[in-house]
């Protein structure tokens, strides 16, 4: 998130204080970004190509979702495979043990706030 922000900017220099007092700081600032984690959970869920996720999210342009999968792909949470003696290019995405077990924990807050967290009526 922070290579989104001004290198200079104060909100900046705060994601920096931030990373270096505490690393869970890093977890939720990477995990927190728009649609990362619901794409992880679709892929996990076997949804596993590119169209067909961008049809699980309708609103989701398909800019940001190639982001988000390169970002999950580069944190090694999914790994990309190209499929063979397809008539065209054909990439098939899945989840990695790494992403399996973050999962877990993303699934078990979700159930942490569902017995905790007060959700504010809307206006």
């Amino acid at each position: 998130m922070a290579s989104l922000l001004k290198e200079n900017s104060t909100n900046a220099e705060n994601f920096r204080k931030l990373a270096i007092c505490c690393d869970v700081n890093v977890v939720l600032n990477s995990i927190g970004l728009r649609w990362k984690m619901q794409i992880l959970y679709c892929i996990a869920d076997g949804v596993d190509q590119f169209g067909k996720i961008s049809r699980y999210f309708p609103t989701l342009s398909d800019q940001v979702l190639s982001r988000r999968i390169a970002e999950l792909s580069g944190e090694e949470l999914i790994v990309k495979t190209t499929l063979p003696d397809s008539g065209r290019l054909q990439i098939q995405y899945s989840i990695t043990e790494k992403g399996r077990e973050l999962l877990e924990l993303i699934l078990r807050l979700q159930d942490w706030g569902k017995k905790w967290q007060v959700v504010p009526a809307l206006p």
